[in-house]
Protein backbone atom coordinates (compact mmCIF):
# COMPACT_ATOMS: atom_id res chain seq x y z
CA UNK A 1 0.00 0.00 0.00
CA UNK A 2 1.42 3.37 -1.02
CA UNK A 3 0.87 6.17 1.47
CA UNK A 4 0.57 9.89 0.76
CA UNK A 5 3.76 11.64 -0.26
CA UNK A 6 5.86 13.19 2.50
CA UNK A 7 8.07 16.20 1.88
CA UNK A 8 11.12 17.28 3.89
CA UNK A 9 13.77 19.91 3.42
CA UNK A 10 16.52 17.28 3.65
CA UNK A 11 16.50 13.49 3.52
CA UNK A 12 19.42 11.47 4.89
CA UNK A 13 19.55 7.86 3.69
CA UNK A 14 21.21 5.70 6.33
CA UNK A 15 20.71 5.99 10.07
CA UNK A 16 24.10 4.81 11.28
CA UNK A 17 26.46 6.99 13.30
CA UNK A 18 27.50 8.87 10.15
CA UNK A 19 23.96 9.51 8.94
CA UNK A 20 22.86 10.57 12.42
CA UNK A 21 25.60 13.20 12.54
CA UNK A 22 24.77 14.51 9.07
CA UNK A 23 21.06 14.75 9.88
CA UNK A 24 21.65 16.46 13.22
CA UNK A 25 23.99 19.09 11.79
CA UNK A 26 21.75 19.74 8.77
CA UNK A 27 18.80 20.44 11.04
CA UNK A 28 20.52 23.07 13.18
CA UNK A 29 19.34 26.07 11.15
CA UNK A 30 15.73 24.94 11.25
CA UNK A 31 15.58 22.65 8.22
CA UNK A 32 13.11 19.77 8.47
CA UNK A 33 15.18 16.59 8.16
CA UNK A 34 14.16 12.95 7.69
CA UNK A 35 16.47 10.06 8.55
CA UNK A 36 15.81 6.81 6.69
CA UNK A 37 17.06 3.49 8.10
CA UNK A 38 16.32 -0.04 6.86
CA UNK A 39 17.83 -1.92 9.81
CA UNK A 40 18.86 -0.62 13.25
CA UNK A 41 19.26 3.07 14.01
CA UNK A 42 22.88 3.50 15.05
CA UNK A 43 24.12 1.29 12.25
CA UNK A 44 27.13 -0.93 11.82
CA UNK A 45 29.34 0.76 14.40
CA UNK A 46 26.87 0.44 17.26
CA UNK A 47 25.80 -3.16 16.72
CA UNK A 48 28.27 -5.09 14.56
CA UNK A 49 31.58 -3.24 14.30
CA UNK A 50 33.36 -0.67 16.48
CA UNK A 51 31.54 -1.12 19.77
CA UNK A 52 31.06 -4.92 20.01
CA UNK A 53 34.48 -5.73 18.56
CA UNK A 54 36.27 -3.48 21.05
CA UNK A 55 34.29 -4.98 23.93
CA UNK A 56 35.38 -8.45 22.79
CA UNK A 57 39.00 -7.27 22.68
CA UNK A 58 39.11 -5.31 25.94
CA UNK A 59 39.17 -8.17 28.53
CA UNK A 60 42.26 -9.75 27.00
CA UNK A 61 43.98 -6.36 26.83
CA UNK A 62 43.25 -5.83 30.52
CA UNK A 63 44.62 -9.27 31.40
CA UNK A 64 47.73 -8.60 29.34
CA UNK A 65 48.31 -5.30 31.15
CA UNK A 66 47.98 -7.09 34.49
CA UNK A 67 50.36 -9.84 33.46
CA UNK A 68 52.99 -7.27 32.48
CA UNK A 69 52.75 -5.49 35.83
CA UNK A 70 55.01 -6.78 38.64
CA UNK A 71 53.18 -7.28 41.92
CA UNK A 72 49.83 -8.13 40.40
CA UNK A 73 48.70 -11.57 41.45
CA UNK A 74 47.19 -14.04 39.00
CA UNK A 75 44.90 -11.96 36.74
CA UNK A 76 42.96 -15.10 35.92
CA UNK A 77 41.44 -16.41 32.71
CA UNK A 78 38.64 -14.86 30.72
CA UNK A 79 35.05 -15.69 31.58
CA UNK A 80 33.80 -16.20 28.03
CA UNK A 81 30.13 -16.09 28.98
CA UNK A 82 30.66 -12.80 30.81
CA UNK A 83 32.54 -11.33 27.84
CA UNK A 84 29.71 -12.22 25.48
CA UNK A 85 27.15 -10.90 27.97
CA UNK A 86 28.98 -7.57 28.13
CA UNK A 87 29.02 -7.50 24.32
CA UNK A 88 25.24 -8.03 24.36
CA UNK A 89 24.89 -5.22 26.88
CA UNK A 90 26.95 -2.72 24.86
CA UNK A 91 24.83 -3.43 21.77
CA UNK A 92 21.60 -3.09 23.78
CA UNK A 93 20.92 -6.65 22.64
CA UNK A 94 20.44 -5.29 19.14
CA UNK A 95 17.54 -3.12 20.23
CA UNK A 96 17.70 0.40 18.78
CA UNK A 97 14.99 1.99 20.96
CA UNK A 98 17.39 4.38 22.68
CA UNK A 99 18.84 5.47 19.34
CA UNK A 100 15.36 6.04 17.93
CA UNK A 101 14.54 8.11 21.01
CA UNK A 102 17.65 10.22 20.33
CA UNK A 103 16.48 10.84 16.75
CA UNK A 104 13.11 12.06 17.98
CA UNK A 105 14.73 14.18 20.69
CA UNK A 106 16.94 15.85 18.09
CA UNK A 107 13.86 16.96 16.18
CA UNK A 108 14.43 14.58 13.26
CA UNK A 109 11.82 12.39 11.58
CA UNK A 110 12.69 8.69 11.45
CA UNK A 111 11.44 6.73 8.43
CA UNK A 112 11.99 2.98 8.69
CA UNK A 113 12.49 1.14 5.44
CA UNK A 114 14.67 0.80 2.38
CA UNK A 115 15.08 3.97 0.31
CA UNK A 116 15.47 4.06 -3.45
CA UNK A 117 15.74 7.05 -5.78
CA UNK A 118 12.98 7.44 -8.33
CA UNK A 119 14.34 10.69 -9.74
CA UNK A 120 16.02 13.94 -8.65
CA UNK A 121 15.24 14.61 -4.96
CA UNK A 122 12.54 11.91 -5.14
CA UNK A 123 12.56 8.56 -3.35
CA UNK A 124 10.38 5.72 -2.21
CA UNK A 125 10.85 4.15 1.21
CA UNK A 126 9.68 0.53 1.29
CA UNK A 127 8.97 -1.41 4.48
CA UNK A 128 6.66 -4.16 5.70
CA UNK A 129 4.13 -1.44 6.49
CA UNK A 130 3.98 -0.22 2.91
CA UNK A 131 5.65 2.28 0.61
CA UNK A 132 6.09 5.97 1.29
CA UNK A 133 6.89 8.44 -1.46
CA UNK A 134 9.36 11.02 -0.19
CA UNK A 135 10.49 14.30 -1.71
CA UNK A 136 13.42 16.43 -0.56
CA UNK A 137 12.93 20.15 -1.18
CA UNK A 138 16.64 20.93 -1.02
CA UNK A 139 19.04 18.02 -0.52
CA UNK A 140 19.55 14.29 -0.15
CA UNK A 141 22.52 12.96 1.82
CA UNK A 142 23.53 9.33 1.16
CA UNK A 143 25.08 7.61 4.18
CA UNK A 144 24.42 3.96 3.42
CA UNK A 145 27.87 2.72 4.37
CA UNK A 146 29.47 -0.39 2.94
CA UNK A 147 29.10 -4.15 2.71
CA UNK A 148 31.64 -6.95 3.19
CA UNK A 149 33.28 -8.12 -0.01
CA UNK A 150 33.11 -11.86 -0.62
CA UNK A 151 35.94 -12.83 -3.02
CA UNK A 152 35.02 -14.92 -6.08
CA UNK A 153 36.53 -18.12 -4.67
CA UNK A 154 34.96 -21.36 -5.90
CA UNK A 155 32.34 -22.47 -3.35
CA UNK A 156 32.98 -19.66 -0.87
CA UNK A 157 29.55 -18.01 -0.93
CA UNK A 158 27.77 -21.36 -0.74
CA UNK A 159 29.82 -22.36 2.32
CA UNK A 160 27.98 -19.77 4.44
CA UNK A 161 31.04 -17.91 5.68
CA UNK A 162 30.95 -15.47 8.54
CA UNK A 163 31.33 -11.79 7.85
CA UNK A 164 32.34 -9.35 10.56
CA UNK A 165 28.65 -9.05 11.50
CA UNK A 166 28.44 -12.75 12.28
CA UNK A 167 31.68 -12.71 14.23
CA UNK A 168 30.90 -9.72 16.43
CA UNK A 169 27.38 -10.98 17.20
CA UNK A 170 28.29 -14.68 17.63
CA UNK A 171 26.61 -16.44 20.53
CA UNK A 172 29.26 -19.14 20.67
CA UNK A 173 33.02 -19.35 20.27
CA UNK A 174 34.01 -21.87 17.59
CA UNK A 175 36.69 -24.36 18.56
CA UNK A 176 38.39 -23.74 15.22
CA UNK A 177 38.20 -20.44 13.34
CA UNK A 178 39.78 -19.69 9.98
CA UNK A 179 40.13 -16.05 8.95
CA UNK A 180 40.52 -15.02 5.34
CA UNK A 181 42.29 -11.64 5.16
CA UNK A 182 45.12 -9.71 6.75
CA UNK A 183 43.73 -6.22 7.39
CA UNK A 184 42.31 -4.47 10.42
CA UNK A 185 39.18 -6.61 10.83
CA UNK A 186 41.07 -9.86 10.29
CA UNK A 187 43.76 -8.98 12.82
CA UNK A 188 41.36 -7.69 15.47
CA UNK A 189 38.94 -10.60 15.29
CA UNK A 190 41.75 -13.15 15.16
CA UNK A 191 43.06 -11.58 18.37
CA UNK A 192 39.63 -11.58 20.00
CA UNK A 193 38.68 -15.16 19.19
CA UNK A 194 42.11 -16.51 20.12
CA UNK A 195 41.70 -14.87 23.52
CA UNK A 196 38.27 -16.48 23.87
CA UNK A 197 39.66 -19.96 23.20
CA UNK A 198 39.42 -20.55 19.45
CA UNK A 199 42.25 -22.21 17.56
CA UNK A 200 42.69 -19.54 14.91
CA UNK A 201 44.26 -19.81 11.48
CA UNK A 202 44.70 -16.59 9.49
CA UNK A 203 45.06 -16.94 5.73
CA UNK A 204 46.71 -13.88 4.22
CA UNK A 205 46.94 -13.52 0.47
CA UNK A 206 49.82 -11.02 0.68
CA UNK A 207 53.18 -11.22 2.37
CA UNK A 208 52.37 -9.08 5.43
CA UNK A 209 49.63 -8.08 7.84
CA UNK A 210 48.19 -4.55 7.87
CA UNK A 211 49.52 -3.70 4.43
CA UNK A 212 48.36 -0.08 4.76
CA UNK A 213 50.51 0.57 7.81
CA UNK A 214 54.26 0.90 8.26
CA UNK A 215 55.94 -2.52 7.78
CA UNK A 216 57.16 -2.66 11.38
CA UNK A 217 53.55 -2.41 12.60
CA UNK A 218 52.35 -5.43 10.67
CA UNK A 219 55.47 -7.35 11.70
CA UNK A 220 54.77 -6.67 15.39
CA UNK A 221 51.19 -7.90 15.12
CA UNK A 222 52.32 -10.97 13.18
CA UNK A 223 54.85 -11.87 15.88
CA UNK A 224 52.28 -11.33 18.62
CA UNK A 225 49.61 -13.46 16.96
CA UNK A 226 52.05 -16.31 16.43
CA UNK A 227 53.27 -16.05 20.03
CA UNK A 228 49.65 -16.46 21.12
CA UNK A 229 49.28 -19.67 19.16
CA UNK A 230 47.54 -18.20 16.12
CA UNK A 231 48.69 -19.79 12.90
CA UNK A 232 49.27 -17.11 10.26
CA UNK A 233 49.83 -18.31 6.69
CA UNK A 234 51.27 -15.64 4.41
CA UNK A 235 50.95 -15.93 0.64
CA UNK A 236 47.86 -18.10 1.07
CA UNK A 237 45.73 -18.31 -2.05
CA UNK A 238 42.30 -19.84 -1.41
CA UNK A 239 41.29 -21.96 -4.41
CA UNK A 240 38.12 -23.71 -3.22
CA UNK A 241 35.88 -23.73 -0.18
CA UNK A 242 33.23 -26.18 0.90
CA UNK A 243 31.29 -26.96 4.05
CA UNK A 244 30.30 -30.41 5.30
CA UNK A 245 29.52 -32.11 8.60
CA UNK A 246 33.14 -31.72 9.73
CA UNK A 247 33.24 -27.95 9.16
CA UNK A 248 34.48 -25.55 6.51
CA UNK A 249 37.36 -26.65 4.29
CA UNK A 250 39.60 -24.13 2.53
CA UNK A 251 41.82 -25.54 -0.21
CA UNK A 252 45.09 -23.68 -0.69
CA UNK A 253 47.77 -24.39 -3.26
CA UNK A 254 49.61 -26.83 -0.99
CA UNK A 255 47.25 -27.76 1.86
CA UNK A 256 43.70 -27.88 3.13
CA UNK A 257 42.62 -25.90 6.19
CA UNK A 258 39.57 -27.08 8.16
CA UNK A 259 37.67 -24.98 10.70
CA UNK A 260 34.28 -24.86 12.32
CA UNK A 261 33.70 -21.36 10.96
CA UNK A 262 35.34 -19.27 8.26
CA UNK A 263 35.44 -15.50 8.70
CA UNK A 264 35.87 -13.53 5.48
CA UNK A 265 37.56 -10.20 6.19
CA UNK A 266 38.91 -9.20 2.79
CA UNK A 267 37.56 -5.67 2.57
CA UNK A 268 34.31 -3.82 1.98
CA UNK A 269 32.62 -2.02 -0.91
CA UNK A 270 30.19 0.95 -1.01
CA UNK A 271 26.53 0.08 -0.57
CA UNK A 272 25.10 1.75 -3.65
CA UNK A 273 23.86 -1.11 -5.79
CA UNK A 274 20.26 -1.07 -4.54
CA UNK A 275 19.63 2.68 -4.27
CA UNK A 276 18.08 3.35 -7.67
CA UNK A 277 21.07 5.46 -8.72
CA UNK A 278 20.33 4.74 -12.37
CA UNK A 279 17.28 7.02 -12.08
CA UNK A 280 19.59 9.99 -11.44
CA UNK A 281 22.15 8.98 -14.05
CA UNK A 282 24.68 7.50 -11.61
CA UNK A 283 26.21 4.03 -11.63
CA UNK A 284 24.79 1.48 -9.19
CA UNK A 285 27.52 -0.25 -7.21
CA UNK A 286 30.06 2.54 -7.69
CA UNK A 287 31.23 4.85 -4.90
CA UNK A 288 29.71 8.31 -4.78
CA UNK A 289 32.80 10.41 -5.45
CA UNK A 290 32.20 13.74 -3.78
CA UNK A 291 34.20 16.94 -3.42
CA UNK A 292 35.53 18.36 -0.15
CA UNK A 293 32.11 19.87 0.62
CA UNK A 294 30.85 16.27 0.35
CA UNK A 295 28.69 17.31 -2.59
CA UNK A 296 28.39 15.47 -5.88
CA UNK A 297 29.85 17.56 -8.73
CA UNK A 298 27.15 18.65 -11.17
CA UNK A 299 24.30 17.56 -8.88
CA UNK A 300 23.81 20.47 -6.45
CA UNK A 301 21.23 18.70 -4.29
CA UNK A 302 23.15 15.44 -3.74
CA UNK A 303 25.65 14.78 -0.93
CA UNK A 304 27.32 11.63 0.40
CA UNK A 305 29.29 10.80 3.54
CA UNK A 306 31.14 7.85 5.05
CA UNK A 307 32.11 4.55 3.46
CA UNK A 308 29.75 5.06 0.54
CA UNK A 309 32.06 7.73 -0.90
CA UNK A 310 35.15 5.52 -1.04
CA UNK A 311 37.20 8.27 0.61
CA UNK A 312 36.96 7.10 4.21
CA UNK A 313 36.65 3.73 5.91
CA UNK A 314 36.34 4.48 9.62
CA UNK A 315 33.44 5.63 11.74
CA UNK A 316 35.32 8.57 13.22
CA UNK A 317 36.34 9.94 9.81
CA UNK A 318 32.87 9.32 8.46
CA UNK A 319 31.39 11.31 11.33
CA UNK A 320 33.83 14.12 10.56
CA UNK A 321 32.64 14.13 6.95
CA UNK A 322 29.05 14.06 8.19
CA UNK A 323 29.59 17.14 10.33
CA UNK A 324 31.06 18.96 7.34
CA UNK A 325 28.24 17.87 5.02
CA UNK A 326 25.57 18.72 7.55
CA UNK A 327 27.01 22.19 8.07
CA UNK A 328 27.25 22.74 4.31
CA UNK A 329 23.61 21.71 3.80
CA UNK A 330 22.45 23.84 6.75
CA UNK A 331 24.31 26.86 5.38
CA UNK A 332 23.37 26.49 1.72
CA UNK A 333 19.70 25.81 2.25
CA UNK A 334 18.97 27.36 5.64
CA UNK A 335 17.72 30.88 6.40
CA UNK A 336 21.03 32.32 7.65
CA UNK A 337 22.41 34.55 4.89
CA UNK A 338 25.72 35.07 6.71
CA UNK A 339 26.25 31.29 6.93
CA UNK A 340 25.41 30.98 3.23
CA UNK A 341 28.06 33.55 2.32
CA UNK A 342 30.61 31.94 4.64
CA UNK A 343 30.10 28.52 3.07
CA UNK A 344 30.26 29.88 -0.47
CA UNK A 345 33.65 31.45 0.22
CA UNK A 346 35.00 28.62 2.38
CA UNK A 347 38.47 27.27 1.70
CA UNK A 348 40.47 24.29 2.95
CA UNK A 349 40.48 23.57 6.69
CA UNK A 350 37.25 25.47 7.27
CA UNK A 351 34.22 23.84 8.92
CA UNK A 352 32.71 23.53 5.44
CA UNK A 353 35.47 21.47 3.80
CA UNK A 354 36.66 17.96 4.71
CA UNK A 355 40.36 18.71 4.19
CA UNK A 356 41.54 16.14 6.74
CA UNK A 357 40.44 13.31 4.43
CA UNK A 358 43.52 13.97 2.31
CA UNK A 359 46.13 14.46 4.99
CA UNK A 360 45.16 13.38 8.48
CA UNK A 361 43.07 10.21 8.64
CA UNK A 362 43.67 8.38 11.95
CA UNK A 363 43.47 4.60 12.20
CA UNK A 364 43.70 2.36 15.27
CA UNK A 365 43.98 -1.43 15.33
CA UNK A 366 43.08 -2.85 18.74
CA UNK A 367 45.33 -5.88 18.54
CA UNK A 368 48.09 -6.87 20.98
CA UNK A 369 50.11 -4.71 20.57
CA UNK A 370 47.85 -1.88 19.49
CA UNK A 371 48.73 -0.13 16.25
CA UNK A 372 47.83 3.50 15.63
CA UNK A 373 48.75 5.77 12.75
CA UNK A 374 47.73 9.01 11.11
CA UNK A 375 48.62 10.76 7.89
CA UNK A 376 51.11 9.27 5.45
CA UNK A 377 53.34 6.27 5.84
CA UNK A 378 56.89 6.69 4.59
CA UNK A 379 56.09 4.78 1.41
CA UNK A 380 52.88 6.73 0.75
CA UNK A 381 54.72 10.02 1.25
CA UNK A 382 57.45 9.07 -1.19
CA UNK A 383 54.88 7.78 -3.68
CA UNK A 384 53.21 11.20 -3.42
CA UNK A 385 56.47 12.86 -4.41
CA UNK A 386 57.35 14.29 -1.00
CA UNK A 387 60.93 14.59 0.17
CA UNK A 388 60.76 12.98 3.59
CA UNK A 389 62.83 11.48 6.32
CA UNK A 390 61.75 9.34 9.26
CA UNK A 391 62.57 9.56 12.93
CA UNK A 392 61.93 6.40 14.94
CA UNK A 393 62.25 5.52 18.62
CA UNK A 394 61.87 2.38 20.71
CA UNK A 395 59.14 3.07 23.23
CA UNK A 396 60.70 0.72 25.79
CA UNK A 397 63.53 3.27 26.12
CA UNK A 398 61.16 5.95 27.41
CA UNK A 399 61.10 6.23 31.20
CA UNK A 400 57.32 6.08 31.35
CA UNK A 401 57.31 2.70 29.66
CA UNK A 402 59.43 1.18 32.44
CA UNK A 403 56.84 2.37 34.96
CA UNK A 404 54.13 0.50 33.08
CA UNK A 405 56.07 -2.74 32.72
CA UNK A 406 59.63 -4.05 32.63
CA UNK A 407 58.51 -6.03 29.58
CA UNK A 408 57.09 -3.03 27.69
CA UNK A 409 57.77 -3.26 23.96
CA UNK A 410 56.83 -0.85 21.21
CA UNK A 411 58.03 1.43 18.49
CA UNK A 412 57.06 4.87 17.21
CA UNK A 413 57.95 6.73 14.06
CA UNK A 414 57.36 10.15 12.51
CA UNK A 415 57.42 10.96 8.81
CA UNK A 416 58.80 14.48 8.27
CA UNK A 417 58.52 16.64 5.14
CA UNK A 418 62.05 18.00 4.73
CA UNK A 419 60.97 20.52 2.10
CA UNK A 420 58.81 22.24 4.74
CA UNK A 421 61.29 22.31 7.63
CA UNK A 422 60.36 18.86 8.94
CA UNK A 423 56.59 19.32 9.11
CA UNK A 424 55.01 16.16 10.51
CA UNK A 425 53.01 14.44 7.74
CA UNK A 426 52.65 11.01 9.32
CA UNK A 427 53.07 9.13 12.57
CA UNK A 428 52.80 5.51 13.71
CA UNK A 429 52.73 4.08 17.23
CA UNK A 430 52.93 0.39 18.08
CA UNK A 431 52.65 -0.78 21.67
CA UNK A 432 50.32 -1.14 24.67
CA UNK A 433 47.57 1.51 24.62
CA UNK A 434 49.09 3.07 21.50
CA UNK A 435 45.63 4.38 20.58
CA UNK A 436 45.78 6.89 23.41
CA UNK A 437 49.00 8.36 22.01
CA UNK A 438 47.64 9.05 18.55
CA UNK A 439 45.67 12.26 18.96
CA UNK A 440 48.73 14.40 19.65
CA UNK A 441 50.12 13.23 16.31
CA UNK A 442 46.79 13.92 14.60
CA UNK A 443 46.91 17.49 15.90
CA UNK A 444 50.49 17.85 14.64
CA UNK A 445 49.55 16.62 11.15
CA UNK A 446 46.39 18.76 10.92
CA UNK A 447 48.27 21.78 12.21
CA UNK A 448 51.15 21.16 9.77
CA UNK A 449 53.56 21.62 12.65
CA UNK A 450 57.33 21.35 12.21
CA UNK A 451 59.19 19.19 14.70
CA UNK A 452 61.19 22.22 15.88
CA UNK A 453 57.97 23.84 17.12
CA UNK A 454 56.85 20.61 18.78
CA UNK A 455 60.13 20.62 20.73
CA UNK A 456 58.47 23.33 22.84
CA UNK A 457 55.48 21.08 23.65
CA UNK A 458 56.87 19.64 26.88
CA UNK A 459 55.59 16.11 27.64
CA UNK A 460 54.79 15.18 31.22
CA UNK A 461 57.19 12.87 33.05
CA UNK A 462 57.10 9.93 33.38
CA UNK A 463 54.70 9.15 30.54
CA UNK A 464 55.20 7.24 27.30
CA UNK A 465 54.30 10.49 25.53
CA UNK A 466 57.82 11.63 26.37
CA UNK A 467 58.66 9.92 23.10
CA UNK A 468 57.88 13.31 21.47
CA UNK A 469 60.94 14.76 23.19
CA UNK A 470 62.99 11.78 22.06
CA UNK A 471 61.77 12.29 18.49
CA UNK A 472 63.10 15.85 18.60
CA UNK A 473 66.42 14.81 20.12
CA UNK A 474 66.84 12.00 17.58
CA UNK A 475 66.24 14.54 14.82
CA UNK A 476 69.07 16.67 16.14
CA UNK A 477 67.14 19.30 18.08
Amino acid sequence: MTQAQQTFDVVVIGGGAVGENAADRASRTGLHVALVESALVGGECSYWACMPSKVLLRPDAACEAARRTPGVRDPGDLDVAAVLARRDEITHRWDDSSQADWVAGAGLTLLRGHARFTGPRALVVESDDGTVEVEARHAVVVATGSLPTIPPVDGLAAARPWTSRDATSAQHVPARLAVLGGGVVACELATAFASLGSRVTVLVRGDALLAGAEPFAGAAVLASLRARGVRVVLGAQARRVHRDADGVHVTLDDEDVTADELLVATGRHPRTRDLGLETIDLEPGAPLEVDDALGFPGVPWLFAVGDVTGRTGTTHQGKYDARVAGDVVAARFGPDEAARRAEASAGPWSRYRASADHAAVPQVVFTQPEVAWVGLTERAARDAGLAVRTVAYELADVAGASVISPDYAGRAQLVLDTARDDVVVGATFVGPDAAEMLHAATIAVVGELPLARLWHAVPSYPTVSEVWLRFAESAGL
